[in-house]
């Protein structure tokens, strides 16, 4: 993921005032836009490691959120309004509660979410691993999961007195741990091709 600089007719405001009704006038051309602190960044379509671990991973989660009936799960794109200045971001997974999710149908969850999950790819691990980790720890998710394909690990950390602390990195067959998710049963290789 990288800041981008639009050349297009109409001027765009500068990067660090970008708002969501600018973010709305953006055209729909198959990239994903997210604002952070008022700053827009862009990512194209990833790869197939990266698709395989966010499918699997949002099936994994989703099966078990929807055996206990615990809430949703949903994966990008879709909408997070986490402050005034960040929004939309669009977490490549997100899971909510039952008990916060809002009744009928809604274009965006506003707040954050209870479990968040990046899958990192080369061009998106500082914004995975510094911008958005900054942004969500700040916003007050619980739970965020960093998945590396490229490493096949996956970095838990949980929210303790506003900050995050790193609850575990599992890798090879050592099962996942989840404060949120407890007692969540997925083999950490089964998220990577």
């Amino acid at each position: 993921m990288t800041e981008l600089t639009l050349a297009a007719p109409q001027a765009w405001p500068a990067q660090g005032e970008w708002t969501y009704e600018d973010y709305l006038a953006l055209p729909d051309d198959g990239r994903r836009y997210e604002i952070i602190e008022g700053v827009l960044y862009v990512t194209n379509a990833p790869n197939s490691d990266h698709q395989f671990t966010v499918t699997e991973a949002s099936r994994q989660i989703g099966n078990h959120v929807m055996a206990h009936k615990l809430g949703r799960v949903l994966v990008a794109p879709f909408e997070v309004h986490l402050a005034q200045r960040t929004r939309p971001v669009q977490p490549d997974i997100i899971f909510v509660r039952a008990e916060r999710w809002p009744s009928g149908r809604v274009a965006y969850f506003s707040g954050a979410p209870d479990l968040i999950v990046e899958v990192v790819s080369p061009s998106s691990a500082r914004t995975d691993r510094v911008i958005k980790f900054t942004a969500y720890e700040l916003a007050g998710a619980p739970e965020y999961w960093i998945a590396n394909p490229h490493a096949r690990t996956v970095e838990i950390y949980t929210l303790s007195h506003n900050e995050y602390a790193l609850l575990g990195e599992f890798a090879g067959d050592e099962p996942i741990q989840s404060a949120v998710l407890e007692g969540i049963d997925i083999v950490t290789s089964s998220l990577f091709p």
